[in-house]
């Protein structure tokens, strides 16, 4: 009986050490999930001596605990981001991920004498990137891009482990085979039966499953300090069944998150807040774990190649992978090499290097080494340098808001509105004597720890908390009262131009401002914000900018129908982030075979005409 408090104590106290380890990640900008994953090293048999040893177990915790990590990504993931980054972010993790496995499998089969069959097995292991970790750290690590960027990361991560998890689990079917069974032809059939089948059913059962969780909490009454619990287990329900019934658990799962996350339920404020805690609990345990599984004495030998092959990875095969996945997309150069560098590999290629250990292949602790290595040098190099990254290649889109405290809290039944809260912070409108819309009905006050209603408050403070029922969707008009002003310096007026016009103006205008020449004749019809919305083609979003010859048409603002409201103008093109022909979209990688082509034509023009007068 001891021994069971004994154990329970160690690990309690471990996923508190690794908990407040938080504290040195936020303070020192340290990846935290590197953390956790040291804090495991530490802890196990090299360290201070527990010994963990158990594949099967890792493997099963590991599991489960991404499938909570994948659905809570997909709550969060909104619809209107999932929408503008699909296709990108699709392509990414399917054709992003076959490329990158390629080409990591043709080099670990030369560095580490593998086969390559062998070596395609590894380059699959560590071909996606973390969910867990590119969540993190562009979520909280206050790293405000734009959204179109942004959402591709984030779409990306969510939906490449199925990719991985596929090819890892096939390739290690037909190493443990050694093409006994099936070659050629019939083995690659085989392959693109068995996609089909887990990626379909993952996909149609994920929508399935979400459609269920959400009239399951809609039309059945239950107690809603049980709701969270309830939407945990439907969520690993659909896991489990998709898994079982031969499609990707994982997929589903994801898919799941995004349906239930964009419905109005009851307790939706409540859920999010238990996801949020079940999800760092979730990361917490799989890294612990994995940690836990590892022996560092057994890198020694595996030390060198891996630090080399990891090195590759983050400046050769991802780069190479996003460029040629993105180039239909009009990503610019530096959008392109950001999402190149934030290709961070985590838990889960961890949790893959664990396949070939349970399927018997031989050397499989290579595998786990190896890939293990790898992650924790992906997560030391570019962990802690995605924010400095983000702000060199110009990426840091000024906020649009200041500081802001708000909470939304659920109101039982179908209420035809919400309650939301706000702290006043210093320097808010409200503060300044802006009034509360009519639309908008302040209920309550709390000032010092006294409520109050807020027609006997007088003029709001700040640390007021104010409680406000508003009708469904309006309470962004109200962030912009309560937030504090945001503080637009030079690096404003450096990234949105020197100039404003109203989208409304006519696109004629530019060209009699800025030289003739500038509008075709059939943009000059459209206005300045029409013009912007067919060049982007999509919606436009806050920070988007466009080209026209010299001129940086730059999107300040948008209201709230998403059209434009506002305009900046820089006359400074947008420096490359190097002049070598790399990250370039099919436009541009047009644009400069046709310049280096009419170079050509004038050098050799050049030439023939110097010989004629000789």
């Amino acid at each position: 009986m001891e021994t069971f408090y004994l154990v329970t104590l160690v690990l309690t106290a471990l996923i508190l050490f690794a908990a407040f380890s938080s504290l040195l990640a936020f303070r020192f900008g340290a990846p935290l999930l590197l953390l956790f994953l040291l804090v495991g090293l530490i802890a196990g048999v090299d360290g201070l001596g527990i010994e963990f040893s158990s594949y099967e177990t890792a493997y099963a915790i590991g599991s489960i605990a991404l499938a909570i990590i994948l659905f809570d990504s997909g709550y969060g993931t909104s619809l209107h981001s999932f929408k503008i980054a699909a296709f990108p972010a699709i392509v990414l993790s399917t054709a992003g991920v076959l490329l990158t496995a390629g080409l990591f499998g043709l080099a670990a089969s030369w560095i580490l004498g593998l086969s390559l069959l062998e070596g395609m097995l590894l380059g699959s292991i560590v071909a996606s990137t973390d969910a867990a970790a590119v969540f993190f750290l562009l979520r909280i690590g206050g790293i405000n891009i734009r959204d179109k960027v942004r959402s591709t990361l984030e779409v990306e991560s969510g939906t490449n482990d199925p990719m991985a998890i596929f090819l890892t689990l096939a390739l290690v079917t037909l190493v443990s085979q050694n093409g006994s069974e099936e070659t050629g032809w019939a083995a690659g059939l085989g392959l693109l039966r068995m996609f089909v089948e887990q990626m379909g059913m993952g996909l149609l059962l994920g929508l399935i499953g979400g459609y269920v969780i959400v009239l399951i909490l809609r039309h059945i009454r239950i107690e809603r300090g049980l709701l969270p619990i309830v939407v945990l287990a439907l969520s690993l329900v659909v896991f489990s069944y998709t898994g079982a019934v031969g499609g990707s658990g994982f997929l589903a799962v994801y898919v799941a998150g995004i349906f239930v996350g964009n419905k109005k339920i009851p307790a939706g404020p409540a859920i999010s807040r238990f996801q949020e805690g079940l999800t760092w609990l979730a990361q917490i345990i799989m890294f612990l774990v994995l940690g836990l599984l590892a022996t560092p004495s057994d890198f020694v030998n595996t030390l060198a190649p891996a630090a080399i092959l990891a090195l590759f990875l983050v400046f050769i095969a991802r780069p190479i992978a996003v460029w040629l996945s993105l180039l239909p997309f009009d990503f610019t150069q530096r959008e392109t090499g950001f999402i190149a560098w934030v290709g961070l590999r985590g838990a889960v290629s961890i949790l893959l290097a664990i396949l070939p250990v349970l399927g018997g292949i031989e050397n499989g602790a290579i595998y786990f080494n190896t890939t293990f290595i790898v992650v924790m040098l992906s997560l030391a190099m570019q962990g802690w340098t995605i924010k400095p990254m983000a702000r060199a290649l110009g990426l840091i889109v000024p906020p649009r808001l200041g500081a802001i405290e708000k909470y939304e809290l659920d109101l039982p039944g179908a209420a035809n509105h919400e309650l939301v809260s706000y702290r006043v912070v210093a320097g808010s409108p409200i503060i300044s004597g802006e009034r509360i819309p009519r639309w908008a009905m302040p209920s309550l006050v709390i000032r010092d720890g006294k409520s109050m209603r807020y027609q006997y408050a007088g003029r709001l403070r700040e640390n007021d908390q104010v409680y406000l029922f508003i009708a469904p969707g309006y309470s962004r008009l109200l962030d912009r009262l309560f937030a504090e002003k945001a503080k637009l310096d030079e690096d404003d007026t450096e990234f949105f131009g020197t100039f404003t016009i109203s989208p409304s103006r006519p696109a004629e205008e530019l060209d009699l401002a800025y030289g003739p020449g500038l509008i075709s004749e059939a943009d000059k019809a459209k206005t300045v914000g029409e013009l912007i919305e067919a060049r982007i083609g999509s919606h436009p979003e806050y920070g988007d900018r466009v080209r026209v010859s010299n001129v940086i048409l730059i999107v300040r603002g948008t209201d709230d129908n998403g059209r434009i409201s506002s305009v900046g103008i820089s006359l400074e093109a947008v420096v490359p982030a190097t002049t070598l022909p790399i990250f370039l979209n099919m436009r541009e990688t047009a644009h400069t075979v046709r310049d280096a082509l009419r170079r050509y034509r004038a050098r050799k023009r050049s030439l023939s005409e110097k010989e004629n007068r000789m």
